[in-house]
């Protein structure tokens, strides 16, 4: 007579049922009820901040000077004028912030778009087509995230207004843009900045994908161009995402790179620059600024709630191998 012993699958867990590997250990003690607790009081520490301002935002501008946000719950008074003088009032003071917001979009969603689409190309090439110094470029591209922001600030700039001239020839004249023309500017300067983090990231994931998978494509006939469309971007939605919100946010809250190369005229001033005018002129105008402050927070909040389930998936891929 034999008696049955319980199987463990190998390598995952001991036969107490502890996780065998630091990985598991890890994974088990974060979705212990401790863990959870904690998490629950950093979530709601990290929101109060955000609900006193939408909170403020909604008071008059008598309760807002005179009292905490608090109190609006034992004395309720509230109000749309903030945002109505925000958004569309007509005197300079108000802010009006209706179109530095639609210019907002207009930065963001090119600047979000090209590096993501330029960054796919690029890791797919170094990832699966073999050609000469491809280690050697990756390795470029990699070094370039280590190159600070503002050092390529005035060489960009003096790109844009003078163009390029290489032994008295002019090789690329200057930009010359006037106005919404100057969006571009905006659009070029953040794909050159977003472009080796993008490389970088979807490398990993892409490298990652099945070797089988494409080989059995290539012998079925499929071009690179075909593998690419039909087999690699699908797989590789994750780490779009994750990139595109990261992208999204650090273009929607860019202060520096809109004001030097958009400037900060009505036709292309983002929401960034009329938040920082009226902090610096109009301090004293908390109305306003907690319902302006409000205002630009909105669209990422929208952006990263709906894409917030490819996130973490997309940070960690290409992180680990197996």
């Amino acid at each position: 007579m034999t008696t049955a012993t319980p199987t463990v699958a190998a390598g995952t867990q001991n036969t107490d049922g502890t996780p065998t590997t630091t990985a598991g250990r890890v994974r088990k003690r974060l979705n212990s009820r401790t863990a959870t607790l904690v998490s629950i009081v950093i979530a709601v520490v990290w929101t109060i901040p955000t609900f006193g301002l939408f909170v403020s935002s909604l008071r008059p501008e008598d309760e807002i000077k005179t009292t905490g946000w608090w109190t609006a719950f034992t004395n309720p008074q509230f109000t749309f004028e903030n945002y109505q003088q925000v958004l569309f009032g007509r005197s300079s003071s108000s802010g009006q912030l209706a179109g530095s917001f639609v210019n907002s979009l207009a930065i963001t969603i090119p600047s979000v778009l090209f590096p993501l689409a330029f960054a796919c190309l690029a890791a797919y090439a170094l990832a699966w087509i073999n050609f000469r110094g491809r280690d050697w470029v990756y390795i470029a591209i990699f070094a370039l995230q280590i190159v600070p922001l503002q050092m390529a600030l005035v060489p960009l700039l003096k790109f844009f207004s003078t163009g390029v001239t290489l032994g008295g020839v002019t090789v690329m004249p200057a930009w010359d843009l006037v106005d919404e023309q100057k969006f571009a500017q905006v659009w070029f300067a953040h794909t050159c900045f977003a472009l080796p983090f993008a490389v970088f990231l979807l490398h990993n994931f892409i490298s990652q994908l099945p070797g089988d998978l494409m080989e059995a494509a290539r012998v079925d006939g499929a071009s690179h161009p075909k593998i690419f469309r039909t087999i690699v971007l699908p797989l590789i939605t994750p780490a779009l995402a994750a990139f595109g919100i990261f992208q999204f946010l650090w273009v929607w809250n860019d202060l520096l790179v809109a004001l030097i190369f958009a400037g900060g005229g009505d036709e292309t001033a983002p929401l960034t620059v009329r938040l920082a005018e009226m902090a610096g002129t109009r301090g004293n105008e908390w109305q306003r600024l907690t319902a302006g402050a409000f205002v630009s927070i909105v669209i990422p909040l929208i952006v990263f709630l709906s894409l917030q389930r490819f996130f973490v998936r997309g940070l960690l891929a290409g992180s680990v191998k197996g």
